[in-house]
């Protein structure tokens, strides 16, 4: 199964997951980079809010079509308990109906299932495989990549 990781990571959790998850699927990957910075606490603080107002990001192009791929998976920081405006952008410029879809969510504390909710409702026509929402990714890497390698394995055996 031809794969996709589609990632935005603003402090390089997210990039960690999406990286043992491409390795986990032998994926490609597609980072979203946000034109805006989003580094520090001004940065953390603008992203919060953009979430709670639903303001979409403005990217750089991408370069790969995830018509292409046969699963998608899709990998945000959870912020406010939604996913990340560039996932947002990404998804309302992308129409991934009837795509397999997988979704990671990645965050200090909180579980991401009102993320990953959120995102699910963003792409509601897609053949949905599932979820992983990993906390405290760096803080625990061994946990974080045993938890990676087992919902791989159940991706792959869709």
């Amino acid at each position: 199964m031809k794969s996709l990781v589609v990632y935005y990571s603003r402090s390089g959790s997210t990039k960690f997951v999406a990286d043992r998850v491409a390795q986990g699927l032998e994926a490609e990957t597609e980072e979203l980079v946000d034109q805006k910075s989003r580094g520090g606490i001004l940065g953390f603080l603008r992203s919060e809010s953009e979430s709670i107002r639903g303001s979409q990001a403005k990217l750089k192009d991408t370069t790969k079509d995830p018509n292409q791929f046969d699963l998608v998976v899709l990998g945000t920081p959870v912020w406010n308990g939604r996913p990340s405006s560039p996932i947002k952008t990404y998804l309302k410029a992308h129409d991934l109906s009837g795509k397999k879809v997988a979704i990671f969510t990645v965050s200090a504390e909180s579980s991401g299932d009102d993320a990953v909710k959120r995102t699910r409702s963003l792409i509601p026509h897609c053949d949905y495989l599932g979820q992983l929402s990993i906390s405290g990714a760096l803080n625990n890497q061994g946990e974080t990549e045993q938890k990676i390698t087992e919902w791989c394995s159940q991706l792959k055996s869709h």
